[in-house]
């Protein structure tokens, strides 16, 4: 029996689960090479096709697991070009590893979808934890870039990026922050089938379809080009990049009619007067959310910008998100770009601001103030108590600018210094923290907990682990409320 449309069905899950579950469905070959923190998605993809789980075409995924992640991309664009539709995982080194292949892939103009559990890439050490250096250094290849707050947004988000991704014919990374959210254990609502088939349009997978390379009707791709043609070529492809994002917000509206969430390609939250906002995305932006609301309760006016789709940056779109009433603008990125003139999210709002003074887009009462910041790199914790300071330092005649939250730098002064004063928590809001003694199980005691308390009684749950390179003695955060719960940090 098909669930209908309207049917709410909850699920206790975490952000790979939530994302492997909509490319299983929505794909016919599944290239896998595990690599922390995507290894799951691939093991679930696994899992799932090993025990005869069907796609919405009513066929089994084939999920095939190659020697490197540079084979995993090549199986991608291979399958892509036989017509199948396709997808693969990965994070840090293994999405550059896949660098080549993508520029090919949107080269060419072809749809798939790369789910990556953002995280950093190896700089002075190796680090397994999350931030965004991975996906910020994919800007250049073509790809879409659309970015999950949250648990909840893995799953809708991976949905929006496989629809979308089929029209537009440019390839989507959909990332989340590593650990920090793929790891991260809440209570959603799984999508159903039905609401899976009415997404994806079978116009667009027919088209698909038929670009496959067939020697029944030979086509030339891939070719090598001379500078005589290469220039003009390469920006026949503007006309698609133009309409991605547009294609995204009708994705995403279709999307809010079935299930009654809507996302925009930026959301704004906070009053229509706001005079500070703070730009931000991935799972701080839950934090700030949060944040801004129980600042503005105390007569406070702060706005936040949940930038969805990083790629292609809708300049327009983000200057009519804006509030006139702006006075300051304070853009976090989650990675550093040395020797920049800023990081990519900062950069990209300068531009947009730029244009919008010979453009005309939107009058504002001041011309805005902006300033760019780094955050949670290598998921540095990010409170509360870190997002009111960035409010509060955007009160000043002269805000610092290129600063860093959540670290003391002593050496070339770049850090806000903040309070840890604790974070008010809501009454019917139960928070708990938990130290594991060492390889004591007490990561997998606690999900199997939240996932009973999630699955078997009204209360929404979720899940944090701190996992390291020591495997032992680390903590466990677990929260569970009436409501869902959105901020995402160790309070």
């Amino acid at each position: 029996m098909k669930e209908s449309a309207n049917s709410k069905l909850k699920v206790t899950i975490d952000a790979n689960e939530a994302a492997a579950y909509i490319a299983h469905k929505l794909s016919e070959v599944i290239a896998i090479y595990p690599i922390t923190p995507a290894s799951p998605m691939g093991e679930w993809s696994d899992e799932w096709s090993m025990g005869g789980k069907k796609n919405i075409w009513g066929t089994v995924p084939d999920v095939i697991e190659l020697q490197s992640e540079g084979g995993a991309a090549g199986t991608l664009h291979g399958a892509l070009q036989t017509g199948a539709i396709s997808t693969t995982f990965t994070a840090s080194q293994g999405l550059l590893l896949k660098m080549p292949n993508l520029y090919k892939i949107a080269g060419e103009l072809t749809p798939a979808v790369v789910h990556v559990a953002a995280r950093s890439v190896a700089t002075h050490a190796l680090s397994i934890f999350g931030d965004h250096s991975d996906v910020m250094a994919m800007r250049p290849t073509g790809v879409a870039m659309l970015s999950s707050n949250s648990v909840q947004e893995a799953m809708d988000m991976a949905l929006i990026a496989h629809a979308a991704t089929l029209e537009s014919r440019i390839p989507f990374i959909h990332f989340f922050d590593g650990f920090r959210t793929s790891h991260e254990v809440q209570k959603i609502e799984q999508i159903p089938d039905s609401v899976l088939e009415e997404m994806i349009d079978d116009e667009w997978v027919i088209a698909h379809r038929k670009r496959a390379l067939t020697p029944d009707e030979p086509v030339i791709r891939g070719t090598a080009q001379n500078p005589d043609v290469f220039f003009q070529a390469r920006e026949t492809a503007n006309q698609f990049y133009n309409e991605c994002a547009g294609i995204v917000q009708r994705t995403m509206d279709k999307f809010a009619k079935l299930t009654g969430r809507q996302y925009n390609l930026f959301d704004y939250v906070g009053p229509e007067d706001a005079e500070r906002v703070v730009v931000l995305m991935g799972s701080g932006a839950e934090t700030a959310h949060e944040t801004i609301e129980k600042l503005n309760a105390k007569g406070e006016k702060t706005g936040l910008i949940k930038c969805r789709l990083f790629r292609p940056f809708g300049m327009q779109q983000f200057i009519e998100t804006l509030p006139v009433t702006v006075k300051a603008i304070s853009v976090l990125d989650r990675t550093k770009e040395p020797g920049s003139t800023g990081e990519p999210l900062y950069n990209d709002v300068l531009a947009a601001l730029h244009e919008n003074r010979t453009e005309g887009w939107k009058s504002f009462a001041d011309e805005p103030k902006v300033t760019g910041g780094r955050y949670g790199l290598s998921s540095k914790e990010f409170t509360p108590a870190m997002v009111s300071r960035i409010f509060d330092e955007l009160k000043a005649d002269k805000p610092k600018n290129h600063f860093t939250i959540g670290i003391h730098d002593d050496i070339t002064h770049t850090s806000l210094d903040f309070s840890t004063n604790g974070w008010d928590t809501d009454k019917d809001v139960f928070e708990g923290l938990f130290y594991g003694l060492g390889a004591d199980g007490t990561v997998s005691a606690n999900k199997n907990s939240i996932k009973i308390i999630g699955d078997n009684t009204d209360y929404f749950a979720q899940g944090y682990f701190v996992y390291d390179s020591k495997k032992s003695g680390a903590t466990t955060f677990r929260t569970f409320g009436s409501g869902p719960i959105q901020f995402a940090q160790l309070t």
